[in-house]
């Protein structure tokens, strides 16, 4: 389900969007005041409502804001930004299976839902003026761009004579961005110290985690090491997509682009870059700036290979030689890769076994639904 934006909302980040595109170094110093705006802050909690997601650390569900009274609860929380009384809570650390990796996890963080609208109101009001900054090479996160469009993205790449591919990862980037220099990159748009105090507030809200018998433990490694974006958060993808133009325009503005004849294509904390003969020297230079990004190369994953005798697997598609099934001709295409067919009929499996023989249709839809 989408929401349609209110028309006062889209007037406001159309303005800043504007101001942003038309000075490159222009800086706003009252952005603070937008956040608990009343239009702001209400479409926000619908932005909320509609995602779902678990409860935080309090145990709070949106059934009980709404029986307390929504907007009674939404003035509060406005006049705790309004005082500068407002204190983020902890986020509720829990582990997700990694799609296609057998046995590894993903840590994601959950906020409690008063900290997910105010979090969703400042990407309201961010979101606008960083679009105006982030690079064509960046997909993941923007409207009007998908995963998709990075593969279709890379594939014309591939079929202009750039097949050599630097195939890189890094290892746990949304927890190692450092705090400095992500707040470096929002300061050099944002002025407004009160914007740049709950982001940072954020950035080091301590993390509670159940053991296996069901204690709770909270950590402060995030405010202990200056590092890392809370991952599950409504404001982490635009820090994370901020601190990934670092690299993305970096490569470009240092010459790396045009001197190496290669190109980066980004989507999150996932890149790749096709060169023309140059993946070598590509992926030293890579490797450089990534160490004065303090990110971490995860070197077991990061490889070359030459498209078409090898192939490798990006955002669940597999991209490397493929044959017509009409005429036998191999050519340059994408397929699902096998992770992704091996989730699927596994997702297949569990919702054609014989538990479900018993059900009417209604009933399938509803529990698959659940599920």
């Amino acid at each position: 389900m989408s929401l349609l934006t209110p028309e006062t909302v889209e007037k406001l980040q159309a303005a800043l969007h504007v101001k942003a595109k038309d000075s490159s170094d222009y800086r706003y110093y009252s952005l603070y005041d937008k956040v608990y705006r009343k239009d702001v802050f209400r479409h926000a909690y619908r932005i909320c409502l509609v995602n779902g997601g678990a409860p935080g650390v309090d145990g709070k569900t949106f059934e009980d804001i709404e029986r307390y009274g929504k907007i009674r609860w939404l003035d509060e929380l406005a006049e705790e930004l309004r005082t500068k009384s407002y204190r983020p809570k902890a986020v509720r650390r829990v582990m997700i299976p990694k799609p296609g990796q057998e046995g590894r996890f993903r840590p994601l963080r959950i906020p409690t839902i008063k900290d997910r609208v105010v979090e969703t109101a400042a990407m309201l009001v961010l979101e606008p003026i960083f679009e105006a900054d982030l690079q064509p090479e960046q997909y993941a996160y923007r409207s009007g761009r998908s995963a998709l469009d990075a593969v279709r993205s890379v594939h014309s790449l591939l079929n202009r004579g750039y097949k050599e591919v630097v195939d890189a990862d890094l290892s746990g980037y949304f927890d190692t961005i450092p705090h400095s220099d992500l707040l470096k990159s929002v300061s050099r748009r944002v002025s407004d110290r009160h914007m740049l105090r709950l982001i940072k507030m954020w950035l080091e809200a301590p993390v509670e985690e159940t053991d296996e018998r069901g204690q709770k433990h909270r950590t402060t490694r995030n405010k202990d090491t200056g590092r890392g974006s809370p991952q599950g958060s409504p404001i982490s993808p635009l820090l994370a997509n901020l601190y990934m133009r670092r690299f993305v325009l970096g490569w470009k503005a240092l010459g790396h682009a045009k001197r190496l004849s290669a190109h980066i294509v980004n989507y999150a904390d996932d890149f790749v870059i096709c060169c023309h003969g140059t993946a070598h020297e590509a992926m030293h230079v890579m490797r450089g700036m990534m160490q004065k990004l303090k990110l971490t190369v995860n070197e077991e994953k990061t490889k070359i290979c030459r498209v078409p005798e090898e192939s490798f697997d990006f955002l669940g598609y597999t991209i490397g030689r493929c044959y017509s099934t009409k005429t036998g001709r191999s050519y340059i295409g994408t397929r699902p890769s096998k992770a992704k067919v091996t989730r699927l009929r596994r997702a297949i499996s569990k919702l054609t076994g014989r538990e479900w023989t018993w059900m009417d249709e209604d009933a399938q839809a509803m529990t698959a639904t659940e599920s």
